[in-house]
């Protein structure tokens, strides 16, 4: 029996995937989410999340010029259970593309600051478009924030003091967060669409296709089990 005799794909909702990206994913906070899947084992429940929505910065909509500019969207989180059999990621990646719209352009980044070359975009065939997503991240109380979260209105929403007299990186120590330099991350682009639509947005592309990087990947610790409640048929 092969992975889907015992996998499924279900689309769900904020309340199946939060505790999965606050807690389980190592950047533990919720990015924008338009399209949320969850994997699914048989008697199981929930052994996997993958979210898609608009990336932070509106240059990446842009990727492949103002007419496709709609159609970009990014996979912006991708986490699973470590039990599960070889390959059942990128299975489970290609299933929930199944379900979007067509057009579509697919953004997503491998992050190697956190031990990801990007081995499962590889398995699908995405295309490596070089090195993106540069700058410093901002660690507070055992959460990842990169520069364009932390603005002055952060720290009234956690009730954190703020000298406008003093830089958001001088706030952001004193209130007791970290700050760390981050190496750019790997980039990746697919296309969802005909062969026609996947042609004419391969064509104008701007980024340039390069060879996949290699690398050893690291694991983090995804030992959080979320409790998500099975479904009911």
């Amino acid at each position: 029996m092969g992975i889907p005799d015992n996998y499924f794909v279900q689309a769900i909702t904020k309340t199946d995937y939060e505790s999965w990206l606050l807690h389980k994913h190592y950047a533990h906070r919720i990015p924008n989410v338009m399209y949320a899947f969850g994997l699914y084992g048989t008697d199981k429940g929930v052994v996997g999340v993958c979210t898609l929505g608009l990336p932070p910065q509106e240059n990446c909509l842009l990727m492949c010029g103002q007419e496709y500019k709609n159609n970009a969207i990014e996979l912006n989180r991708l986490v699973k259970n470590d039990d599960l059999p070889p390959n059942t990621q990128s299975w489970f990646v290609s299933q929930c593309f199944k379900y979007l719209p067509k057009p579509r352009i697919i953004l997503s980044y491998a992050d190697p600051n956190n031990g990801h070359q990007g081995y499962t975009y590889q398995a699908l065939n995405f295309y490596y478009t070089g090195k993106g997503g540069a700058g410093n991240e901002y660690i507070y109380q055992e959460k990842q924030y990169t520069q364009r979260h932390i603005k002055d209105y952060w720290f009234a929403a956690n009730k954190l003091k703020y000298d406008p007299k003093k830089s958001i990186k001088e706030n952001f120590l004193n209130a007791g967060g970290t700050i760390i330099k981050m190496s750019p991350k790997n980039r990746y682009v697919y296309f969802l669409g005909s062969k026609l639509q996947k042609r004419d947005m391969l064509s104008k592309m701007k980024w340039p296709i390069l060879p996949y990087p290699k690398g050893q990947n690291k694991r983090y610790d995804a030992s959080y089990q979320p409790e998500i409640q099975k479904l009911l048929f």
